[in-house]
């Protein structure tokens, strides 16, 4: 058991490095070229990653908020509370009034259909209107 831990620890590094280094913006890489960090993490299987989280890679957060990736950085979309949503606010009032005319509209049928009823007790014609 030991003996597969000493080849999976080391795989395990190489694949972390390797893609923390691929999801870092150029940027951030420090003194070297990101394709030249991607080279010496997967030929120098145990230094390379070890070399890249030590010295590779700029470790404080970036001051703009960006993500890690390059292109969710330019890729990300804001998203906003409903009820600060200008467009969702309007579209709810559009809601409500076009319910609002429905439940008349059902209404005035109900008191049509109300007063047929009452005629036909009464033995009226209800078509006498």
């Amino acid at each position: 058991m030991f003996r597969l831990l000493m080849y999976l620890i080391p795989l395990a590094l190489t694949i972390f490095a390797f893609i923390d280094c691929l999801n870092t913006p150029e940027d951030e890489a420090k003194h070297l070229p990101k394709i030249a960090w991607v080279f010496i993490i997967l030929l120098f299987w145990i230094v390379g990653p070890i070399a890249w989280l030590a010295a590779g890679k700029q470790r404080t957060p970036p001051a703009d908020g960006r993500t890690p990736s390059e292109w969710h950085r330019n890729h990300r979309m804001e998203y906003v509370a409903p009820d600060d949503n200008p467009e969702f606010l309007k579209s709810l009032s559009q809601e409500n009034k076009k319910d609002e005319a429905l439940l008349k509209d059902w209404e005035a049928d109900l008191r049509r259909r109300e007063e047929d009823l009452k005629r036909r007790e009464r033995g009226e014609d209800p078509k006498a209107d």
